[in-house]
């Protein structure tokens, strides 16, 4: 890589050229005074980020020796967790204080996209994802059945077609229930009024119609929207008000290991808060170029025009606190990546949190950033801090830029309610995440035991006290009405009839967001939302499962498997750690949709990585799978691999994926960037060279 000199600094020659070029001069920055401040917060803060990686390590340590001289019995373990500093005193009840915060995120319950920011045409996507039809989800996946003639064909099917318009009559029927009749039963519509003429003759009104475009009625329920787009006094499609959120992320689901990589999320970034991003790609040989969205505009039936926002809210996920980049140095080191993305990242914001973008994300002058992998409430304070100095540095309102905490590391799911008190007036989003969770429970236990086999892990104590405690203390700490409390991604994105049947579970729980994987994903689970008002729901959430609870690993009471059984988990989880490295790896993809020992197709980012490692780790090493086992087997699974993506895996990347079982017991919390970095820095030399 180039390198430009500013001080301190060594700023990658793609990088610098960016901000140079395309930032600095929409934002009023001046080049050399930021540089300046840049290093300087950049040396204060590194040596925090040193002492709390630090104290992750010395923990651990303290948890693998008490484990390594103790039979487990909870009480104990607990006094010892609350002994070292592991578990923190609760902090007295409060209620965050977060002011300026988008409807959507405040007020509004609905589906959550999450997508790579390093790929244009998903990001927009993404962010036009706030609207989509439901006839297109339902005719395209497999929630409509194939049977009796309803098969997608090459061509329209009219009998699955069909088949999709009496799932939507059936949907309005339910949540928009007009007086002693059924939407089948409506011969023409009005465009102008919520009045429709029945095949009888006779009128009725639909209820909750709030207004109307030049082609469509508006309805609302639960706060959210959908639109009977007419066409001659027929509904020509169902818009459903989809995903009221979207996560553009720069952490698990991307493969970003420099500057060349990092300032293509930048870039898109960037297009977004200006509203200047498109893209253009040839589908069925046409050229189409893809934009944002407007906004929606509508007539009132007393005449007001209104608007609808056209695009999702839009978050951006940063990296963690782990890892460093060399996109940027320091007295010739790497700075930490996560501190770059903290105070990059706002600049590129500056122009939508100021009011300026002509396509805003935010009416309310904020940026929403969501902070992973955070470990405990002390990461969090220096998250706050962090966020502090960027504000500083980039010229932004005070607390400006919003935080969202995932609860996904065994450290902050134990200390949550202190972790929200660190930053009590700018949290606006709390999730949780099953696969990083897992992988960190694994981890944080290895020596304690071996642990059940991975499907069952979902049924152990822990994790049913981890999903209620999130909600319940979010609530507790004043998340209703004010913030997201959120569940995690549906895996399985061509499975939607699947997730239509289960996903209601998280509006059910309490939950005001929960992530999807794709455009079609958001409408379909949008209808949960009309099923469940979430609202309602919180107000009867009151208990908090027992810290005990939570604390309780989940070690197998047998480990008298057999051989097959044994040989099968260890089949299905070594295909899936080959099948996401090679495209890591090698291809440079951070999340895709990877097909699994069966051929399902599973969206995959490094959380289930981490998981899947984890899991052998902690196999081999009670023995309950041999090396030789180990070997034989990734060696067999990636021929499986190699012909389900056509593609020869490298050398380096087989070694990856087996460095990450080998050695995961000594991994950083469980963590695979590491490994994965370091192997797809070589690839990326070996293609330059």
């Amino acid at each position: 890589m180039s390198y430009i000199q500013q001080g301190r600094l060594h700023i990658d020659q793609v990088l610098y050229d960016f901000l140079q070029q395309d930032v600095f001069p929409i934002t009023d920055i001046n080049p050399a005074q930021y540089w300046k401040n840049f290093a300087k917060i950049v040396a204060e803060l590194t040596p925090m980020n040193d002492a709390l990686l630090q104290k992750r390590e010395e923990l651990q340590q303290k948890i693998d020796d008490w484990h390594q001289h103790n039979h487990f019995e909870l009480q104990p373990y607990m006094a010892f967790l609350k002994e070292i500093g592991y578990v923190v005193n609760e902090p007295e009840d409060f209620s965050i204080t977060t002011t300026n915060v988008d409807d959507e995120i405040a007020k509004i319950a609905g589906a959550q996209l999450v997508v790579p920011v390093l790929n244009a045409r998903y990001s927009l996507n993404a962010a036009n994802a706030r609207w989509g039809s439901l006839y297109d989800a339902l005719y395209g996946f497999d929630v409509i059945s194939d049977a009796d003639g309803a098969e997608k064909t090459a061509t329209y099917n009219p009998v699955r077609g069909q088949k999709v318009i009496a799932f939507a009559v059936n949907f309005l029927d339910k949540y928009f229930t007009l007086e002693n009749a059924s939407y089948a039963d409506i011969a023409t519509y009005s465009t102008h009024q919520p009045i429709v003429r029945l095949k009888d003759q006779t009128e009725r009104r639909i209820p909750k119609c709030i207004g109307y475009t030049n082609d469509g009625l508006i309805l609302k329920n639960n706060d959210l929207h959908i639109i009977l787009q007419l066409e001659q006094g027929q509904i020509k499609d169902v818009l459903i008000e989809a995903a009221i959120t979207a996560i553009q992320d720069l952490e698990d689901s991307v493969a970003a290991v420099d500057g060349e990589d990092k300032v293509i999320g930048y870039q898109n970034w960037l297009g977004l808060m200006t509203g200047k991003l498109s893209v253009e790609f040839n589908k069925a040989k046409t050229k189409i170029e893809r934009t944002l969205n407007d906004d929606i505009v509508y007539q009132t039936f007393d005449g007001k025009q209104k608007q609808l926002h056209g695009r999702s809210l839009m978050l951006l996920r940063n990296v963690g606190h782990l890892m460093t980049n060399p996109a940027i140095l320091i007295d010739g080191k790497e700075i930490y990546e996560g501190i770059m993305d903290g105070l990059i990242t706002p600049l590129l914001s500056k122009v939508d949190i100021l009011g300026q973008n002509p396509k805003p994300n935010s009416r309310t002058g904020s940026m929403y950033i969501v902070k992973p992998k955070m470990h405990g409430p002390e990461e969090v304070a220096f998250t706050v801090q962090l966020f502090k100095a960027s504000e500083q540095l980039n010229g932004l309102p005070s607390k400006s830029i919003k935080l969202g905490i995932m609860d996904e590391e065994r450290r902050t799911s134990v200390n949550l309610k202190a972790c929200i008190a660190q930053a009590k007036d700018r949290t606006i989003f709390i999730n949780t995440g099953f696969m990083d969770r897992t992988g960190d429970e694994i981890h944080t236990s290895m020596q304690a035991g071996c642990v059940v086999r991975k499907n069952e892990i979902k049924q152990q104590v822990w994790f049913d006290a981890y999903e209620k405690r999130n909600v319940a203390i979010g609530l507790q700490c004043g998340l209703g009405g004010k913030a997201q409390i959120g569940k995690g991604m549906w895996a399985k994105p061509d499975l939607l009839l699947e997730m239509y049947q289960t996903k209601m579970e998280h509006p059910q729980a309490g939950a005001s967001c929960a992530w999807v994987p794709s455009p079609s994903g958001a409408v379909i689970h949008a209808l949960h939302y009309h099923q469940t008002y979430v609202g309602d729901v919180q107000k009867t959430i009151k208990a908090v499962p027992a810290l005990s609870e939570l604390l309780t690993p989940p070690l197998a009471s047998h480990t008298d498997w057999t051989s097959e059984e044994i040989q099968q988990e260890l089949d299905n989880n070594c295909q899936g750690v080959l099948g996401y490295v090679v495209r890591w790896v090698d291809l440079g993809i951070g999340c895709s949709k990877v097909p699994d020992i069966h051929g399902v197709g599973l969206m995959e980012d490094r959380a289930t990585l981490r998981i899947s490692s984890q899991h052998i780790a902690n196999w081999l090493k009670y023995g309950v799978i041999s090396v030789e086992q180990l070997d034989e087997t990734l060696k067999r699974m990636q021929g499986i691999v190699e012909q389900q993506n056509q593609l020869k895996m490298s050398d380096i990347a087989f070694n990856a994926a087996k460095a990450l079982i080998i050695d995961g017991d000594k991994q950083p919390s469980g963590y695979t960037e590491p490994v994965l970095h370091a192997a797809r820095r070589t690839i990326k030399e070996c293609i330059t060279s």
